[in-house]
């Protein structure tokens, strides 16, 4: 699993990239009580807008950590929002996106290094 600076989460399985927020950025939120997923078939290049998580305290949007294709949305966030709080770094994942290069994810931090990261906020 690799990290950004704004807070995504990105995990790779063979050809596509399973995309989410961190337990960090779910915690700041609040409690998550609607995510607007990107569509299937949005391309996206690294740091466009791609999602939106609203909380009780603020809406924010979610970047896309490399360039890709949605291949798939979860779709169980429609009806169950707080999964993004409940399990962020897991069943409260947004999207899968056909990488255009699995190398990008290269440049994005590991988890020790997003700890240190988050420690100095």
């Amino acid at each position: 699993m690799k990290f950004t600076e704004d807070h995504e989460w990105i995990k790779i399985e063979g050809e596509t990239a399973l995309i989410g927020i961190t337990a960090y950025a779910a915690k700041a939120l609040g409690d998550v009580v609607f995510v607007e997923p990107p569509e299937l078939g949005a391309e996206f290049s690294k740091g466009d807008d791609m999602a939106v998580v609203e909380s009780v305290k603020a809406a924010s949007d979610v970047y896309a950590p490399i360039d890709g294709e949605v291949v798939a949305v979860n779709e169980r966030l429609a009806d169950a929002p707080e999964l993004v709080n409940q399990d962020p770094e897991g069943e409260g994942w947004f999207c899968k996106l056909k990488a255009a290069n699995l190398e990008d994810v290269n440049g994005l931090m590991d988890r020790d290094s997003y700890i240190k990261f988050c420690d100095g906020l």
